[in-house]
């Protein structure tokens, strides 16, 4: 909602105060109560159990940070928590249930461009321990093996249970990454004896996303709708019952075991992807692979808008 402030703020004042408004109320209520989500509901568990909710709070209060230049959310991500929450030094995958590697892309902006000129000494030195780990994630991709894991695809490869959400989530923090060097001059991003330049991050987003869209061993587009060769049996209840059915939700399974394709396209999910070795089972029953997810095209949509925009970026949001 922070974010949605920032676009909204020029085209309706008025929503964007509203939306910042709540923002702040809610983090205020989640600073004050802490605690995950999925305590509170145990049916969840089995599916989207969250493993914390520290990175959650660090997220938002940079958003705030960028929607308000209020210097508390800068001073809560730092001095206040930066230590405790932030795991410097360990860089981690940008997913639906760690959103630490977006928060250190999206507080290196405020290194990258010196937005304030006022931080302290403490506050400096945080910011770049957050810089310093978002680069080190980018290392850690661009470094032949063992640094990192691909398919021989050149897809990044981490888990089998939703594979793309990875690969897609880091692909978008390395174009977000290569803008803010190209619109600050940084020539280049160093890692243990290599340099790599603004558009090597860039080029290497678009490696993976033109895996998404095909270029990869099954010559397979993971996008549904895209192309002529897309997954055709996704794990969807409104793709795979047809519009006519009269059904409820316990009785939804003929469908999902049906070996007929899926009556209705879900058109612009991306499904969880391939395995390690770049094969794709294309059954409803499938989850693993099969199951196209929210957080899958949000980085997607992201991902791509970077890709077909400019790669200059805007100093500040205010």
């Amino acid at each position: 909602m922070a974010a949605a402030s920032l676009v909204f703020k020029s085209q309706d004042a008025s929503y964007s105060k509203s939306l910042l408004d709540h923002t702040q109320k809610l983090f205020e209520f989640a600073n004050s109560y802490p605690g995950v989500y999925s305590k509170s509901i145990p049916v969840i568990q089995d599916y989207y159990n969250s493993s914390g909710f520290v990175d959650e709070l660090l997220w938002a209060a940079s958003w705030l940070y960028h929607a308000t230049r209020d210097r508390y959310y800068i001073d809560y991500v730092t001095v206040m928590h930066g230590t405790a929450f932030a795991n410097w030094g360990n860089p981690t995958w940008f997913s639906w249930d760690d959103k630490l590697a977006g928060t250190q892309v999206l507080l290196s902006r405020v290194n990258f461009f010196a937005m304030d000129t006022e931080m302290s000494i403490v506050e400096n030195m945080n910011l770049q321990m957050y810089r310093r780990t978002a680069e080190a994630l980018m290392c850690a991709v661009l470094l032949p093996p063992p640094t990192n894991k691909k398919t021989d695809g050149g897809l990044i490869w981490v888990n089998e249970w939703d594979s793309l959400q990875y690969a897609i989530g880091s692909a978008f923090l390395f174009v977000v990454l290569s803008d803010y060097m190209f619109t600050s001059n940084t020539p280049y991003l160093y890692c243990n004896g290599k340099l790599y330049e603004p558009m090597d991050l860039h080029a290497f987003a678009v490696s993976q996303a033109d895996y998404v869209l095909g270029n990869n061993p099954m010559n397979m587009s993971y996008l549904v709708g895209y192309g002529l060769n897309y997954p055709r049996y996704v794990h969807h209840h409104g793709a795979s019952i047809p519009v006519d059915a009269n059904t409820t939700c316990h009785n939804g399974f003929k469908w999902l075991n049906s070996t007929k394709p899926n009556p209705n396209l879900a058109i612009g999910e991306v499904v969880g992807g391939p395995f390690l070795n770049d094969t794709y089972i294309d059954s409803r029953n499938n989850s693993m692979q099969a199951e196209p997810t929210t957080y899958n095209s949000a980085f997607f949509v992201g991902l791509v808008s970077g890709l077909v925009t400019s790669s200059s970026v805007v100093r500040s949001f205010t």
